[in-house]
């Protein structure tokens, strides 16, 4: 069974009296442990998709199913535990909360999700460890680098273990040698097992994924 299958969705959006077709009759099937490149010009829909994955939107149509189970029909409130307990999120401004260090920053998931005050702060010293984050567990994002703000983010996204990590052009905002660097962290997290999924128009970027998804005018038209 495949970890995400979607069938025949559809999401139009209303813009004044036009209608606008994000995605057009889009299916997709993804395997446990892949890693996948969605790329596509602006415009094509990929990041969507990429909403539509990490249950941020709903198709106006179609069936997504999540580890064999339909979340298009669960409640904003079960979706927010789906999207909390099995989905990471990675994004190029890193969205961080301005006011928090990045060792708060990091506990933020694990409180939301009702995790014991020791645990959280095992979890939160191993992983800001594991990430070279250690002497930068007391500095607000203002006070970090592009990278190390990166890093935040993605210690962030992957502290509750998610079953699949969803990358909207993470390096879109830093250098190509930090941009590298971002790259094998999340690298050697798909290679542990979990599924990446990244959206990008960077062709380099989109090379490095062992199947590309091409998008244009909301369908998919090439999977290899």
């Amino acid at each position: 069974m495949p970890q995400i299958e979607l069938r025949s969705i559809e999401r139009v959006f209303t813009l004044g009296d036009s209608e606008v077709h994000a995605l057009r009759s889009l299916d997709l099937a993804v395997e446990t442990g892949e890693y996948i490149a969605i790329m596509g010009p602006s415009g094509s829909g990929k990041s969507t998709l990429l909403n539509l994955l990490g249950l941020l939107d709903r198709p106006n149509s179609g069936t997504y199913l999540l580890e064999g189970r339909d979340v298009t029909t669960l409640t904003a409130e079960e979706q927010a535990r789906v999207r909390r307990e099995r989905i990471g999120f990675v994004f190029q401004s890193f969205h961080l909360v301005p006011r928090l260090t990045a060792a708060e920053n990091l506990a933020l998931p694990l409180m939301l999700a009702g995790i014991p005050h020791g645990e959280r702060s095992r979890r939160v010293a191993q992983a800001l460890k594991d990430y070279g984050l250690a002497s930068r567990a007391d500095h607000r994002p203002d006070q970090l680098s592009g990278g190390q703000r990166q890093r935040v983010a993605i210690a962030r996204a992957t502290i509750m273990h998610p079953a699949m990590i969803l990358a909207d052009e993470p390096t879109g905002n830093l250098d190509r040698a930090t941009g590298e660097d971002v790259m094998g962290l999340l690298e050697g997290l798909n290679a542990s097992g979990v599924t990446l999924i990244v959206v990008t128009h960077d062709a380099v970027l989109g090379n490095r994924a062992r199947r590309r998804v091409a998008m244009e005018d909301g369908r998919k038209v090439e999977d290899r």
